[in-house]
């Protein structure tokens, strides 16, 4: 009985169309290679080797093509790819609104099984909401629905102090309301300002901006005197 033969030739061929087969052709070319070997080899324990084999390939090649529960966007080489989620649809999916990072974001990394994730700006910039908030170069934190904790890189103006947001949430079901958490005061807000993506000021105009004194008013908003 022969055990060697065409079925080592078979062999080789198999191993050399695995290593050589680009991917989006490697799950045809491995069904018919192996369908070959079926039908030629001499026993039937290798018959139950290779199809042993089949199935093995078969369900490593669907973990293979099941995506990274790990999301990454560079906008730098994905202008053109409509198909890639943005961050600020991750934000919208979460049940929180866009506005809360500047237009500026130039990549970001979103685990969807821890939630946490990372945003990188080109630099770091100032929007002007009910406060002015300050958005570092790099901004971390962990997404859950409704809430933003773990939070770092987002700071809010208090006076001449700049305070740490350490979470932010909303209410659920969805409210008007937004709520900024700066160390143990917890801030509502306006949600409505948020809602729009906005553009954010680069150092020299934040900076130009902030030497300007305030008009004293009894509405002035309080971190921590509320």
């Amino acid at each position: 009985m022969d055990y060697g033969g065409s079925s080592a030739l078979n062999i080789n061929t198999f191993y050399i169309t695995v290593h050589q087969t680009k991917p989006n052709q490697l799950s045809l070319s491995l069904s018919l290679q192996l369908q070959y070997f079926l039908l030629t080899s001499p026993t039937i324990m290798t018959r139950v080797f290779f199809n042993l084999l089949y199935l093995s390939i078969f369900f490593n090649l669907i973990l293979f093509t099941i995506s990274s529960p790990i999301i990454s966007n560079n906008n730098n080489n994905n202008n053109n790819d409509n198909t890639t989620t943005t961050v600020y649809e991750i934000l919208t999916l979460y049940g929180l609104p866009s506005g809360l990072l500047p237009d500026s974001v130039i990549d970001y990394t979103f685990d969807k099984e821890t939630g946490k994730f990372t945003v990188d700006l080109p630099n770091p910039c100032y929007i002007h909401f009910d406060y002015l908030v300050y958005y570092d170069k790099k901004i971390t934190g962990t997404l859950k629905i409704g809430s933003i904790t773990n939070l770092n890189g987002i700071e809010v103006k208090k006076l001449f102090l700049w305070l740490d947001v350490d979470e932010i949430r909303v209410d659920l079901p969805p409210s008007d309301s937004i709520y900024f958490q700066v160390g143990f005061i917890n801030k509502k807000l306006d949600v409505d300002q948020f809602q729009t993506v906005h553009s954010c000021k680069d150092n020299g105009l934040a900076f130009s901006s902030l030497l300007k004194v305030p008009t004293p008013t009894r509405e002035l908003p309080t971190l921590l005197t509320e």
